[in-house]
């Protein structure tokens, strides 16, 4: 019974890695779909780039960074595509490539926020980066047993907070690192020509698909029943079984509401529901409750989607007519806020431990502190990266190459023809 547990276990797991890699042609027909068909061919073959490299980097060195064992709890050893030194019940090629996918989903976020105006040459690098070290290191405080998840009674977030940090699935650890990194790409890139007028105001630029933009969001809905139960990693037995369902069913009311609010907010705001912003509101409900899907009921699910749902549309509208930021798809939005908020909204809803429910202030400290330090984290690595780049290499293409598309100068090819 034990080995027909453990193949069972073994099964989910790949499924639901299945499903999180099939979010990634999810986000490459959302980026495609919210950007303009001149650049079509240079977004989804980033969307390639980042699980190609991040496949490699991630199985060479970046598994052994977030998995391998040291003393501080800062950062693992790098294995060198050597596996043995993780031992697990399950088969760790399929731990590695459920890993793998996650990685490549933190890597995939900042292509949208830096799309139509970046060298696809200095895009390799910077991808590259992601899965080598700047994921893998955060990951490793937290999923990694690194010392914000340390439960020991001296180590120092139970002496500060009496709690550890909790990220179920990677509210804070995959989208609001992907989230930050976009903001500052965006902001060391500066926006597309044309987007600002001479008086400073913003200037829609219409993607050239949102037939495409809503597959893909579609496909990323159905990947994340991937990406937060089979974060449980296990499906056999009573425990498991009831996890993953009651997982699937906080994840799809969040999204639901994410959506429904950002709708309603539209319609009231604007005078008529935009399309385009409920689908990024499912996206925002999805990315919140990916923290606490598992500590959360439903009604608190509910609540979680809606506040994202709301704060997406202001946040984009901040982001966008106040700092000037130019972020073609909302991914520092929709990944970076709501991964911020729904970290955050795990401590006041959780049953157990949660502020909201009786469980003091400390699981609610130990959550905001932990997102804190990972985005600090994020955010330093990503000035350090993209603005090194600028002043080394550039990191923009030329006046002419955005203007008349990245594809055919980038790629000598068009998407069509």
């Amino acid at each position: 019974m034990n080995e027909i547990g453990l193949s069972l276990d073994t099964v989910w797991m790949l499924l639901a890695a299945m499903l999180v890699f099939w979010m990634q042609p999810g986000f490459a027909l959302c980026e495609a779909g919210f950007t303009r068909s001149k650049n079509t061919v240079n977004i989804l073959f980033k969307n390639f780039v980042d699980f190609m490299f991040g496949s490699l980097l991630f199985f060479f060195v970046g598994f052994g960074f977030m998995f391998g064992s040291d003393g501080a709890g800062f950062i693992g050893m790098p294995n060198f595509g050597d596996l043995s030194f993780y031992k697990s019940d399950l088969p760790i090629e399929g731990f590695l490539i459920f890993e793998t996918v996650f990685c490549a989903t933190s890597a995939t976020i900042v292509s949208g926020a830096m799309a139509e105006r970046t060298k696809f040459s200095m895009y390799v690098i910077y991808s590259a980066c992601i899965s080598l070290f700047i994921y893998p290191i955060s990951g490793h405080w937290t999923w990694g047993g690194g010392w914000l998840c340390n439960e020991a009674a001296d180590s120092f977030m139970m002496s500060t907070f009496g709690a550890v940090f909790h990220d179920f699935a990677g509210s804070a650890i995959v989208h609001s690192v992907g989230g930050v990194l976009a903001l500052i790409g965006a902001i060391a890139l500066g926006p597309r020509r044309g987007k600002y007028g001479k008086d400073g105001k913003s200037r829609a630029i219409p993607g050239h698909s949102l037939t495409m933009a809503a597959l893909g969001v579609f496909i990323l809905w159905l990947g994340w029943f991937g990406f937060n139960p089979g974060s449980q990693l296990a499906a056999s037995g009573e425990v498991n079984r009831i996890a993953i369902s009651h997982v699937f069913l906080t994840t799809n009311l969040a999204a639901a509401m994410g959506g429904v609010a950002t709708m309603f907010v539209t319609w009231i705001k604007y005078g008529k529901p935009s399309f385009s912003l409920t689908l990024n509101g499912v996206l925002a409900g999805l990315v919140g409750i990916t923290a606490g899907c598992d500590m959360v009921d439903p009604w608190g699910a509910i609540a979680i989607g809606l506040v994202c749902g709301v704060v997406l549309v202001y946040a984009i509208e901040f982001i966008d007519h106040k700092l000037h930021i130019d972020d073609p798809v909302g991914a520092s939005s929709v990944h970076g806020v709501c991964g911020i908020l729904g970290t955050i909204m795990t401590g006041l809803f959780a049953v157990e431990g949660g502020a909201f429910y009786g469980g003091g202030w400390g699981f609610f400290g130990a959550e905001c502190f932990g997102v804190l330090i990972i985005d600090l984290w994020a955010a330093a690595c990503g000035i350090v990266l993209f603005f090194g780049i600028k002043k080394l290499h550039g990191l923009r293409v030329d006046k002419r190459i955005e203007e008349e598309g990245l594809d055919i100068y980038e790629h000598g090819e068009s998407c069509y023809n």
